[in-house]
């Protein structure tokens, strides 16, 4: 049974991650839904999610391997400082900086406080809100050869506040850069990119911290998780990166904001727990 509720945890997990919806806040409520009832956890989330950004490396591996050869190579000198390839290893470095910082001052809030119910249905609402305002006040002008160093930092910031499930890594991103004015396409592709060290970081942190720990599901379970959400989230990159080419992001707005209100009902009515 444990496989089985792993293996919907880690489809959801694939299904969720790269939509501005809050893959993270997705679980919680899952877990309140499962026959065991109770919350998949932080470690198990943040392992998952290496399934996930695996398919991210999969997806956009020539962008990488360009950006991390032109970094190295403008460290030697070999390429200019401003080669927009070494530029943006440095945007990623930078722009990481945040998340890094503030998920270690808060760790134990990220896996206790932070993981109410009451405050997931919030940041889906609140952010789902802003992500709509976002979308259509933006210009959408600006292109990713044009983030500066400045908005890097933002960028970096908002990606941060995704250490609250129901924020969304890729929707406080891409919130952020449409804020700044970017096309949604380069929002969502330097999310994309912007994630990889932090979600990696996380993810082998939380595994070697968790091994010889009891969490709800094993270590073999939570392995075919993160391998359901490989597959999966390929799927979804390619799904969602032509998606944002031609439509606005408001029917992830209406859902966000619906899930919400339903949660904070349930919640209210006492049918899950906070």
């Amino acid at each position: 049974m444990h496989f089985l509720e792993a293996i919907i945890l880690g489809l959801v997990q694939g299904l969720t991650e790269f939509l501005p919806i809050s893959s993270s806040a997705h679980l919680r409520i899952l877990g309140e839904f499962l026959p065991g009832a109770q919350d998949p956890g932080a470690a198990f989330t943040a392992i998952t999610q290496i399934g996930t950004e695996a398919a991210v490396v999969v997806f956009f591996w020539r962008d990488i391997v360009r950006i991390i050869g032109n970094w190295f190579r403008s460290l030697a000198g070999r390429v200019p400082r401003n080669d927009p390839d070494a530029r943006m290893g440095w945007l990623i470095i930078i722009g990481s900086i945040p998340i890094v910082v503030l998920g270690l001052l808060f760790q134990d809030q990220i896996e206790t406080v932070f993981r109410s119910m009451w405050l997931v249905a919030a940041m889906l609402i609140l952010f789902g809100v802003l992500l709509g305002i976002a979308d259509m006040i933006g210009a959408k002008r600006r292109k990713l050869q044009d983030i500066t160093v400045g908005h890097g930092i933002i960028f970096g910031f908002a990606q941060a506040l995704a250490l609250i499930p129901g924020v969304s890594r890729s929707g406080g991103t891409i919130t952020a850069g449409l804020l700044l004015g970017y096309e949604r396409a380069a929002a969502a592709r330097y999310a994309f990119l912007l994630a990889i060290p932090a979600v990696f970081g996380s993810g082998f942190y939380q595994l070697f911290k968790s091994a010889g720990e009891q969490g709800p599901y094993s270590i073999a379970e939570t392995g075919v998780a993160t391998l359901v959400a490989f597959v999966v989230a390929l799927g979804v990159i390619a799904f969602f990166m032509r998606w944002i080419s031609k439509h606005s992001f408001l029917p992830f707005v209406i859902y966000r904001v619906a899930l919400g209100t339903l949660l904070l009902v349930l919640l209210s009515l006492g049918v899950i727990a906070p």
